[in-house]
């Protein structure tokens, strides 16, 4: 029998508005938001529904925020009878695909990612790091230009997101000259990406032993819902791998192109984005052409996506 995956969206994907119509039409979802607002002591809620967009694109508030709309997409998803047979979740979206695996509870997630986002924005000074998307770079040429742009700074794969794009992160002017030798190297483009920090590079490191002791300090339980995780794109079911999992991902890059191959390998034939926007939408059409999808983070989501699931 073909399976259902859930897949969960990370940073990138926010936008002011996000979740409104989830909130207004559902309770359940509301409770979610209430829970968040309650769980951070400041209206998150309102920073979602409302914005302004320049406060909402702080890491520290972009983390919580995203994460809270998944959950509460979840939650009406759930009310709903629908039920995955197995999630993922990109960067970020790691923590909402753990809650919905029944692995961590919502409030601490909620906490986590908010402290996971202040610590990544501090591990390195603003405008000393970057990111950038490389999109159609010839197979086999990353990490001979990685190698070639260091020059003794940090050059990096963040997010190995489709065969025709991967995100690289590292010192500004590393990433910089590794967009130019892409370019040359015959990639179509070469776009800097306006992030406030180098996330998934060895600059995170800081951001990660910060991290550590509020993970192990947080319950994690074994999960009712197999999950794939981002380090190394493998299923893990305890909750001690959960939490090593979230740890190694800090600094490491997102293997999401094979993290979606081993999904597609377990049998997973649909997909329902849970969240904000439809980047991952995207990303599995690149990955696997044959794969169907359809997301779900609004209200208006919700015809179209009873016909995908019924």
């Amino acid at each position: 029998m073909s399976k259902i995956a859930f897949l969960f969206p990370g940073q990138g994907s926010q936008f002011a508005g996000m979740g409104l119509s989830l909130a207004e039409n559902h309770a359940e979802a509301r409770a979610v938001f209430d829970q968040a607002d309650q769980a951070l002591g400041f209206s998150l809620s309102k920073l979602c529904f409302e914005g302004p967009e320049e406060d909402l694109k702080l890491t520290a508030n972009t983390q919580p925020a995203l994460l809270t709309v998944s959950v509460a997409a979840f939650a009406v998803l759930r009310a709903k009878g629908f039920q995955p047979d197995v999630v993922a979740g990109h960067s970020l979206g790691e923590y909402s695909a753990l809650v919905a695996a029944g692995s961590l509870r919502f409030a601490d997630a909620v906490r986590l990612v908010r402290k996971r986002g202040q610590y990544m924005q501090e591990a390195v000074p603003a405008g000393v790091g970057a990111m950038a998307a490389i999109l159609k770079l010839p197979e086999g040429k990353l990490d001979g230009i990685l190698a070639e742009a260091a020059q003794g700074e940090v050059a990096g794969a963040a997010n190995l997101n489709s065969p025709d794009q991967v995100v690289i992160a590292g010192h500004a002017a590393a990433v910089a000259r590794a967009m130019e030798l892409a370019k040359a190297a015959g990639a179509k483009r070469a776009v800097p990406l306006p992030v406030s920090a180098p996330f998934h590079c060895r600059l995170m490191k800081p951001a990660q032993e910060r991290l550590k002791p509020d993970l192990d300090a947080t319950e994690f339980r074994d999960l009712e819902t197999p999950l794939v995780n981002n380090w190394q794109a493998r299923e893990i079911r305890l909750g001690a791998e959960a939490r090593e999992g979230l740890y190694q991902q800090v600094p490491n890059p997102v293997r999401w192109a094979d993290s979606v191959r081993l999904l597609r390998s377990m049998g997973a034939e649909r997909f329902v984005e849970v969240g904000a926007g439809a980047v991952l939408c995207g990303l599995l059409k690149n990955i696997d052409p044959a794969a169907r999808s359809a997301k779900f983070g609004e209200a208006a989501d919700e015809e179209k996506l009873n016909e995908f699931l019924a």
